[in-house]
Order: structure tokens, then C-alpha cells, then sequence
């Protein structure tokens, strides 16, 4: 990917530096929904483990249970989230932002329920525990910089912030100092 190419997000919600794998795992946002929330999460399947198809598996309903057995446990989960950021900032876009992922599950965002309906949901690949890597952070904000340029996202904020208790993603691995020294200036 060219890191001298502007990343952007086109009328139809697509990412033009995106390589796109589409999800079945989405729908149609509520009529004159408009984008203000991007949900920072994390993710590795198996667990601990990058690189492989698993994520892409999980999220087009393709997962096969008998390749590891925690893919037994999740195998019936139907859930995909608008990009995935590589390890090695390979971006890849399931569904388009303009239209809902399933990505955030039972959340609320400063009183306002299911956030799905108005996020976009950006998977990192890593842990809890793992610190993301730096290609991460930088495509990370470049993604988030694109996403404010097309729609009026007022708040960015991990997974755990719009479900406590349930989630902890990304984590104390997730440096959001660090994140937002590289989304300076602000995103518009």
C-alpha cells in the first residue's frame, strides 16, 4: 500500500486503499442515521495468533470449527465490522460504511443505544495483553482521519468504552495517547 496515496472513503462508504472482502454479516443503517462514532476494537483468531484467514473466516460466515478448537465455541456467532488493520497495516473492508456491521453487539454510547446503528466498527488485529504494532496506529489514524472527511464523527472510543463489563477490547495494549499524538490535527 502507498503510504503517499490519501486515503479516502468514496459516496458508497468504500475505502479506495481497502482491499474488499465482502460480509454478509450487515444491513441497511436506520433511515437518516448519520455516521458520528468510531469503535476502535481488537482481535485475533485463534487467540494470540496474526496472520491467518481466521478473522476473514469469522466474519463471511466460513469458519471452520475443526481447524482449532476455540473456532468450536464461536462457530455459530454471525459478526463482521466495517475494516480489519493488519498487523503489518494491510487494510481490509467488509462492509461498507454506509452500512451497519454487526460489530459492537448490546452497546451505548453517552445514553444513545446500539451503536451499530451509528458507528463504524475498525478491527485491529491483536490482544489485550499483545502491544499493537506501529503500522497499526498509523493506518489507524489515517482510516480515522478518511472516515472524519465523510462523515461528522464526533467520538472515537474502544469497544470497552460502549460495553463495559462485556468487553475489554482492544485493551491496556491499546496506547490511545499514542493514537491520538498521530491523529493530530484532529480529524477534520
Amino acid at each position: 500500500m502507498n503510504v503517499h496515496t490519501r486515503l479516502a472513503i468514496d459516496e458508497r462508504g468504500f475505502a479506495n486503499l481497502a482491499r474488499q472482502v465482502r460480509s454478509p454479516n450487515r444491513d441497511a443503517r436506520p433511515a437518516a442515521t448519520e455516521v458520528t462514532l468510531l469503535v476502535i476494537h481488537g482481535i485475533s483468531l485463534p487467540p494470540g495468533e496474526f496472520g491467518g484467514d481466521g478473522i476473514l473466516r469469522l466474519f463471511t460466515n466460513r469458519l471452520d470449527a475443526g481447524r482449532h478448537p476455540y473456532y468450536a465455541t464461536i462457530r455459530e456467532l454471525r459478526v463482521s465490522a466495517h475494516f480489519l488493520v493488519r498487523r503489518d497495516a494491510a487494510l481490509i473492508q467488509f462492509v461498507s460504511c454506509n452500512d451497519r456491521a454487526w460489530h459492537a453487539g448490546a452497546s451505548t454510547w453517552k445514553g444513545r443505544e446500539r451503536c451499530n446503528d451509528y458507528s463504524v466498527g475498525v478491527e485491529l488485529e491483536g490482544t489485550d495483553e499483545i502491544p499493537y504494532a506501529a503500522a497499526q496506529y498509523a493506518m489507524l489514524a489515517r482510516l480515522a482521519r478518511a472516515l472524519g472527511r465523510r462523515y461528522p464523527i464526533a467520538d472515537i472510543v474502544g469497544h470497552s468504552d460502549v460495553a463495559p463489563g462485556r468487553k475489554s477490547d482492544p485493551g491496556p495494549s491499546f496506547d490511545r495517547a499514542r493514537f491520538n499524538r498521530l491523529l493530530r490535527p484532529r480529524i477534520r
